[in-house]
């Protein structure tokens, strides 16, 4: 199946037309015409089957025919992260979450990142061509950078971990997840944490945690945790 993305319809949506890059798109490089059937989502869990009644390379307008919603999930993961000091690093990243199944990531600026300012822009580009390239019904919630200072002052539901090397105590990811809860886990840049940081977060409640026995690159531990989240809500 092949996703197309309209952010503006919903259930009560009976018609609607792409922009002119994509209807251009759909029209001229996919040779979609009258009555061929599209499959589109808002990104809010919805799949909308839809059929060509336009086929212009301006303005490609469809009729929904039917829509079906993904049931909701029973968990949210948010993933808080420093951006890497390579942009291509956190875009592959990105991607990836994207396919697992991410809900909300945030980037972090933390005291040891070499990276602190981000192209918001181009990140919602890839998640959303990721989102669609793997029929992924929801697209992830990309949220403004902040420091790392301000992002744990707020509580958030569920469990909160922080995923750091020091050789202090810390617990296993696999032993402190459990199914159907919500999850909030901060990765640190390529320094990683600071002490300073660390002992903050523990202070606010986040538990430290292993990714396990190996040191891992920022963006590889990001992908790690997250399918690690996933995995465990699987349904059997």
């Amino acid at each position: 199946m092949q996703l197309f993305y309209n952010p503006n319809i919903n259930e009560t949506s009976e018609s609607f037309s792409f922009d002119k890059e994509e209807s251009k798109h759909i029209v001229k490089v996919l040779r979609k015409k009258d009555t061929d059937i599209l499959y589109v989502t808002n990104g809010l869990g919805f799949l909308f089957k839809t059929e060509i009644t336009l086929a212009s390379d301006n303005k490609c307008t469809v009729q929904i025919i039917s829509f079906e919603k993904e049931a909701s999930s029973k968990f949210r993961l948010h993933l808080a992260v420093a951006p890497t000091k390579m942009n291509d690093r956190f875009e592959w990243f990105l991607e990836k979450v994207t396919e697992i199944g991410i809900h909300e990531i945030t980037p972090i600026i933390c005291e040891r990142s070499e990276r602190k300012v981000v192209n918001a822009e181009r990140f919602e580009k890839i998640l959303l061509t990721a989102m669609k390239q793997s029929n992924v019904l929801n697209l992830p919630k990309l949220n403004k950078s902040i420091t790392f200072k301000e992002f744990i002052k707020h509580k958030k539901k569920g469990l909160q971990l922080i995923a750091h090397c020091e050789e202090t105590h810390k617990k296993s990811l696999k032993s402190v997840l459990k199914p159907n809860t919500n999850v909030t886990l901060l990765i640190g840049p390529e320094g990683d944490f600071s002490e300073k940081e660390i002992a903050s977060a523990i202070e606010n409640n986040f538990i430290p945690v292993s990714l396990g026995n190996t040191r891992l690159r920022t963006e590889t531990a990001a992908i790690v945790a997250c399918h690690s989240v996933v995995f465990v809500n699987e349904e059997e």
